[in-house]
């Protein structure tokens, strides 16, 4: 085989992987993005089996009031001790890090029943997906507030 055709082997086999790659990157995008939607579905229905499910089991969970993990989330929203009435999303980025990692920011106006009182925060929340045995898990939620401008 002459060199030329060698090389243009190469670059087509290269070609092809990038191809490939950027493809993936975009269905796990919009994977990602479909379970954090699903995520909020879910808390706002208290489904806490479904989460109970997606949560990781050494998953943590950063909110104004503290850091814990998955049980007590799951037993927290299971108990309506917060519910998240709804979440509405205005920006979502993600960032794929590689084929078992990925991280979705969602900044979102939450409208929540915490001790009783109805409350509405802006915040960006940082959601870590990890993959194992072909299913995403949400490793960490973090909420932070925002300061709203006039």
């Amino acid at each position: 085989m002459k060199k030329s055709k060698i090389k243009v082997l190469v670059f087509m086999c290269i070609l092809f992987g990038l191809q490939w790659s950027v493809a993936q990157e975009v269905d796990t995008k919009k994977e990602i993005k479909e379970l954090s939607m699903k995520k909020w579905q879910w808390m706002a229905d208290k489904n806490a089996d479904s989460l109970a499910i997606l949560f990781h089991d050494k998953a943590k969970f950063v909110h104004m009031g503290g850091t814990w993990g998955k049980d007590r989330e799951v037993d927290i929203i299971k108990s309506g001790g917060i519910h998240y009435k709804k979440a509405d999303v205005h920006e979502v980025m993600i960032e794929v890090l590689n084929e078992f990692t990925a991280i979705i920011w969602n900044r979102i106006t939450l409208v929540a029943v915490v001790g009783g009182n109805e409350v509405t925060n802006p915040f960006m929340v940082t959601e870590v997906y990890t993959k194992e045995n072909d299913t995403w898990k949400l490793a960490d939620l973090t909420f932070s507030k925002l300061l709203v401008r006039e």
